[in-house]
């Protein structure tokens, strides 16, 4: 059964021939392929139990020897034996069964993991000697008569042709895995690239509302600075006023203390009062001008920051814009994934 590790790979101890092979088709082509060479085939899974159908058995193995409580045991033996050579090799294996057939075990092999047998042969490679299969009959105790007429009647193929047909059906049953594998690897890779993409959209979704929220605080803050830019010309205004009246005071002091010089001896209190008038209006007037020079300074700076604020904000929303457009472009990018993993389902 397909089993998915938590890095996104495939089990391969879990994996199973029918996990990557359409059964149908595979038990089709076995069919033919029996029929077309004159030989028997069975593919098995990697425990040795048969997923596809017997194709074209012959009397020898289905009428006697698989009746036969020795005999069946003994053919199963044979072929582990010849599974595991071929599957240490990497490689089909021909060679003689128990019985005296020819039989072939041409490995299915994923990633060097042996998932399955595809078994062939009950084949001869040279005419049978009745002797031998009477003694084999007594082994697996069935008909001796029996046994010998129906090894008559098995194919005798040259062993050129029985290695090149395990060879054939080694590389064609390999390449049908391979491919179903591939089909796997890429469904599971779909849909991680999709979970993926997600995550990232979802990651750039968060992204695009918090400067969307940066973009808003920026035009309050802008707007906020705004105000203050209002409120220190309104101050501005107010000291221009007040130097005005302290220039005023300063001439009307000035005024009370040559008035006070004409009336002599009886204006000199007023003249000292004139004179604090006009050191009043001075120090006034000194501290409008230095309050306006801060005020200055302050414009200044608020300008400085309006223009940096300005910068942030337009930065900010050429941002939140690029985000918006990577995050459309993974939104594709998952309907692709998903698209290419609906077109491999259907296949």
């Amino acid at each position: 059964m397909k089993k998915v590790n938590e890095d996104g790979t495939l089990d391969m101890k879990a994996l199973e021939i029918s996990d990557i092979v359409d059964i149908p088709l595979l038990q089709k082509f076995q069919d033919n392929f029996a029929i077309g060479m004159n030989c028997a085939s069975v593919t098995v899974d990697r425990n040795g139990t048969p997923v596809t159908r017997p194709s074209s058995y012959t009397r020898f193995c289905d009428g006697f020897v698989h009746q036969s409580t020795i005999g069946d045991r003994r053919c199963a033996e044979s072929h582990h034996r010849m599974g595991e050579t071929a599957a240490r090799t990497g490689r089909p294996f021909v060679g003689p069964c128990h019985a005296g057939l020819i039989d072939f075990a041409a490995p299915i092999i994923i990633n060097n993991e042996l998932i399955g047998t595809v078994l062939g042969g009950q084949v001869l490679s040279e005419k049978p000697k009745e002797d031998y299969y009477r003694k084999v009959a007594k082994e697996i105790d069935v008909s001796e008569g029996g046994l010998v007429e129906a090894v008559k009647n098995v194919n005798v193929t040259d062993m050129k042709n029985i290695s090149a047909a395990a060879e054939v059906l080694f590389i064609v049953v390999n390449t049908l895995a391979k491919n179903g594998y591939a089909k796997i690897e890429l469904e599971q890779l779909a849909k991680h690239l999709a979970n993926k993409f997600i995550e990232i959209s979802s990651t750039l979704e968060e992204l695009a509302t918090s400067a969307q929220n940066i973009t808003g605080q920026q035009q309050e803050l802008n707007d906020e600075i705004a105000q203050v830019e209002t409120v220190t010309e309104e101050i501005n205004d107010v000291l221009k006023s007040i130097t005005k009246i302290a220039s005023y005071t300063k001439i009307l002091g000035i005024n009370a203390s040559i008035e006070s010089a004409r009336v002599g001896e009886a204006g000199r209190g007023f003249d000292v009062v004139a004179k604090e008038i006009q050191t009043l209006s001075q120090t006034s007037n000194d501290t409008a001008e230095h309050i306006m020079k801060l005020t200055k300074k302050i414009k200044d700076s608020i300008k400085e920051t309006v223009n940096n604020s300005n910068i942030t904000l337009h930065t900010t929303q050429e941002q939140s814009s690029a985000m918006e457009e990577v995050s459309a472009a993974i939104q594709d990018s998952v309907r692709l994934a998903d698209q290419l993993n609906n077109l491999m389902n259907q296949e």
